[in-house]
């Protein structure tokens, strides 16, 4: 594996330190997203000192997710809600460019509240009022409404996650998904960085769908919501 691969075994730490910075806020032990970015955060390691850092980033009544490659002990003055095992999935090949699919469309600032109520409606994961700002987003409309899309994620340097992967439920099983996530893999080839994603280990028609266009296991981790203990 190369250098830069090890920037994914603390993707969000990485990603805050160097590309996102400006999307979020901490110090040298802990640092997390703006809250209407994304709820992650990271620790430069599991040290008291760190998840003091990580508390005081922390406001009453707000949660922070983990991705820890073990599950999380935190002290007293904070809570654990462990939410599942993530995969972390790399891409495993470059594929012929394909050319520009007439059907998917830019998405701005301007479709953050369609983008919005789409996630609200699907759920693919966390999506924030800003998590459009995080990247590049791409979708499909029909009947004038958004009814797929798909964007960047977390950006550690040399590394761009796709996310936010969803398609409305009356137009599943069309085939959106693969192009959507197709599409930005290729840009992001062509940017000279590679694609990588997230997805919960017990969502295996995702996992499936990923593993058809190219991604494999690169490893897991716990995810975990944290917060001030009351």
């Amino acid at each position: 594996m190369d250098q830069s691969a090890h920037s994914l075994d603390n993707p969000i730490w990485n990603a805050l330190a160097t590309e996102q910075a400006h999307l979020g806020s901490g110090n040298a032990l802990a640092c997390r997203y703006h809250p209407d970015v994304a709820p992650f955060a990271a620790m430069a390691s599991d040290a008291p000192e760190a998840w003091a850092a990580l508390g005081q980033l922390l406001s009453a009544g707000q949660q922070a997710a983990l991705l820890s490659s073990n599950p999380v002990k935190p002290p007293p003055a904070l809570r654990a809600q462990p939410v599942g095992v993530i995969h972390q999935m790399v891409a495993t090949r470059r594929d012929a460019c394909a050319a520009d699919d007439p059907g998917i469309v830019t998405l701005g600032p301007d479709d953050a509240p369609q983008m919005l109520a789409l996630a609200e409606k699907t759920r693919p994961g966390p999506f924030c009022k800003r998590t459009h700002e995080m990247g590049r987003y791409i979708g499909v409309r029909a009947q004038g409404r958004l009814i797929a899309m798909a964007g960047e994620r977390m950006h550690p340097a040399g590394h761009v996650e796709i996310s936010a992967v969803c398609v409305d439920d009356a137009w599943r099983g069309k085939g959106f998904a693969g192009r959507l996530v197709q599409q930005l893999e290729d840009e992001i080839w062509q940017r000279g960085e590679s694609p990588f994603l997230h997805v919960l280990s017990n969502n295996g028609s995702a996992i499936g769908l990923y593993e058809r266009l190219g991604f494999g296991l690169r490893q897991t981790f716990f995810l975990t919501l944290i917060r001030l203990a009351d």
